[in-house]
């Protein structure tokens, strides 16, 4: 038992789970440690009415364990409302993993972090995140049958990445409809930041079109990389935010939709990768409107993912997969012209949807 003196004092200061901001009625939270791989990760479950609650396992190093809580809260909570708008029966979950990939992933804890999956008995379904490769759920499959997003080899459907970049670029020429009245993205100057697997995928359609695409990443390499390969062009300056753009792509991680960054966009449209853009969802949905910015909806435009990871457990094919990523081009469309109609943000337009869906269904029961 510890020795160590607890200030109880300290504790009032500290927000209990239950008062997080993010928390939103979440269904449970399971916290999974295990002293000999070093393995501590958090679950989050927000909402089963749908179906399980499927959503990746994201490994990273956070600096404290209650960042951790927060982003796999809003995580989880953000794949309710995909699932829902995107017409499948799934829930929202989340896990993250803390700690570095590069250095601290290691097969056993990967295999520790599958047992604790399996525990949950199918209610929570992982697959590929920040920090995960295929060959990562792959080895996960092998102490539990609740992980989607395996290798084609091993009967799944492979990286969703490709996948989840075709359903944004199908968003973002949506949003490029609605804006300039054309889908069209020849030279157009479109800011790319994250150039992960994802945001890669994006470059690359949007190269072959023809846009002026310029990258953004914290790993010199990869930019170099991925210039190299598409002909783009790297960010060298110090504030991409206030740099003239048509369109700002926000393919890292969540919240550069905030404070600080909304008065200095002079992007007419955001559509990107990354999920939670809006740092506070309803203030910043707002203010973005208010200035005449396209938001389009992060939780609908990057559901190619999650379509294709489905297509495992429901056994459709690639073409449906393809088509039902395409259809994100309309639901946008419909989206940002509700919006307009109803004087209301994109967030509540397509918040609105996913939840009569949700509503919808827990009636039946």
């Amino acid at each position: 038992m510890s020795t160590d003196i607890i200030d109880t004092k300290e504790l009032h200061k500290i927000d209990p789970v239950f008062g997080q901001g993010s928390f939103d009625n979440h269904e449970q939270i399971v916290f999974c440690n295990d002293k000999d791989t070093g393995l501590k990760a958090i679950i989050g479950i927000h909402n089963t009415v749908l179906g399980p609650a499927l959503g990746g396992t994201r490994m990273w190093n956070y600096s404290s364990e209650w960042d951790a809580l927060n982003d796999v809260l809003r995580l989880s909570r953000g794949m309710t409302f995909k699932s829902a708008i995107t017409g499948l029966d799934l829930g929202g979950g989340k896990a993250v993993i803390i700690g570095d990939a590069k250095a601290q992933k290691t097969p056993e804890l990967m295999l520790k972090f599958g047992e604790f999956v399996h525990s949950l008995g199918g209610k929570y379904i992982t697959a590929e995140d920040v920090g995960m490769k295929t060959s990562d759920m792959d080895l996960v499959r092998t102490v539990t049958p609740h992980v989607t997003g395996i290798s084609e080899a091993n009967g799944g459907s492979g990286n969703p990445s490709p996948i989840t970049a075709y359903g944004v670029y199908m968003g973002m020429k949506a949003a490029a409809k609605y804006t300039y009245g054309t889908e069209d993205l020849q030279g157009k100057v479109i800011y790319v930041q994250g150039i992960g697997n994802v945001g890669e995928s994006l470059v690359e359609h949007l190269s072959k079109e023809g846009a002026k695409v310029v990258i953004s990443d914290i790993n010199q390499e990869r930019l170099e990389e991925v210039r190299d390969k598409y002909g783009v062009k790297i960010y060298e300056g110090k504030n991409l935010y206030s740099e003239e753009m048509d369109i700002y792509a926000p393919c890292a991680l969540g919240a550069t939709v905030n404070d600080d960054t909304i008065g200095q966009f002079k992007a007419k449209v955001i559509a990107g990768a990354a999920n939670n853009q809006l740092a506070v969802e309803q203030k910043h949905g707002k203010a973005l409107r208010e200035k005449g910015i396209v938001w389009a909806p992060d939780f609908l435009i990057n559901a190619g993912g999650i379509i294709n990871v489905y297509a495992e457990l429901v056994k459709y094919d690639r073409a449906e997969i393809i088509r039902k990523t395409e259809n994100i081009y309309n639901t946008t469309l419909e989206i940002l012209k509700n919006a307009d109609v109803n004087d209301i943000t994109t967030y509540q337009a397509a918040f609105n949807i996913a939840q009569a869906r949700i509503d919808a269904r827990k009636n039946e029961k």
